[in-house]
């Protein structure tokens, strides 16, 4: 990896010390930053844990697949891949966005899920194109209402059928 080439450790990527845009590159900043979002109510921690658990899950699938004939992006830890980029800022700030975002709660999670697994496929398959952070927004964006929509039907024939027993 370049960060890695670099000599940038994941302490320096935790705390800022690497080049980027002001803000989005200090996981230390955008924790502050969640944590008044929660405090306040306005970000849902839905959201932010379901992308937190879809890149530690796709993180390890690829450590899981790294061998000597893979790209060296296949075996970037999971603290690297939380830490790198701007993923930490998108899943705090920008996946959490009411407007577009999945507007129940189980399928918040399912959203998250779904940004968090794609900001790491893109990352790892595709390392001409390292972020993909806005990438996976936009198709966690374009399946909002599909998830939404799945997880509406699921409660009302949960509640026909508890009231047809009733």
């Amino acid at each position: 990896s370049v960060m890695v080439d670099a000599g940038y450790s994941v302490k320096d990527l935790f705390i800022g010390l690497v080049p980027g845009s002001v803000g989005e590159t200090s996981v230390i900043c955008v924790l502050v930053g969640a944590a008044l979002l929660l405090i306040t109510r306005i970000g849902n921690y839905r959201t932010m844990l379901g992308g937190l658990i879809g890149a530690v899950t796709m993180s390890w699938v690829f450590n899981m697949l790294a061998g000597p004939e893979t790209s060296a992006f296949f075996d970037l830890s999971v603290s690297w891949q939380l830490c790198a980029g701007s993923f930490a800022f998108a899943i705090v700030f920008m996946a959490t966005d009411p407007v577009s975002a999945s507007m129940t709660n189980l399928g918040r999670y399912a959203y998250g899920a779904l940004i968090g697994f794609m900001v790491i496929l893109v990352r790892v398959i595709n390392p001409a194109f390292p972020e993909g952070v806005m990438l996976a927004i936009l198709f966690g964006n374009v399946f909002a209402p599909l998830i939404d929509y799945f997880v509406v039907s699921a409660n009302i024939k949960r509640r026909k059928q508890r009231y047809a027993k009733g």
